[in-house]
């Protein structure tokens, strides 16, 4: 299941691919953990080395666009983008829900490069739209990853804690295909 390894100043970091938990369809791996970075004034800002090495050998930057559930911005590979298309060709979704996703997600994206330090330029609507000032939460979502103004990600964190112990979610549950809660 251990795809590569990724030796920084702090220590080696294990980097999984999702293709070890697949069919081997996706080559990306996952996005793990929670990291806080600064922004800078000139609105640049670290990613987290595990969520580089996770978008893949030799990616040249990430997609981030608007969430759709919170006051915050979701990133990924654009291969993940690709795979949302692919699969919005599958479904049969109304008319309307097709522009919605397509406007949003498709039409709001920003392709953003990294530099030579492994730092992304943080366009300002999407600052703002995020509350971001000074520092910035990453939490890593799998397949994408969300970036947060601190104290925002703080409460919904609690609210979401709060909400898996009244349905009473379980790891074991999820693994055994059982859900708690409704």
């Amino acid at each position: 299941m251990l795809s590569h390894t990724v030796i920084t100043l702090g220590g080696v970091i294990p980097v999984y691919s999702i293709s070890s938990f697949t069919s081997g369809a996706c080559d990306m791996g996952l996005f793990l953990s929670a990291y806080r970075n600064r922004l800078d004034r000139k609105g640049r800002l670290s990613v987290p080395a595990p969520f580089r090495a996770a978008l893949g050998e030799g990616a040249a930057g990430v997609v981030m666009f608007k969430s759709l559930q919170h006051d915050a911005l979701e990133a990924c590979a654009i291969s993940h983008l690709e795979r949302l298309s692919d699969s919005l060709d599958q479904q049969k979704l109304s008319p309307e829900t097709y522009e919605l996703v397509e406007a949003t997600i498709f039409g709001g994206s920003q392709w953003l490069t990294f530099d030579g330090e492994g730092r992304i330029s943080l366009p300002e609507n999407l600052r703002h739209f995020a509350g971001l000032a000074d520092e910035v939460v990453f939490v890593g979502r799998r397949q994408t990853f969300q970036l947060w103004n601190p104290s925002r990600f703080e409460a919904i964190e609690t609210t979401m804690r709060e909400k898996a112990k009244a349905r009473d979610i379980s790891l074991s549950q999820i693994i055994a295909g059982v859900r708690g809660g409704t």
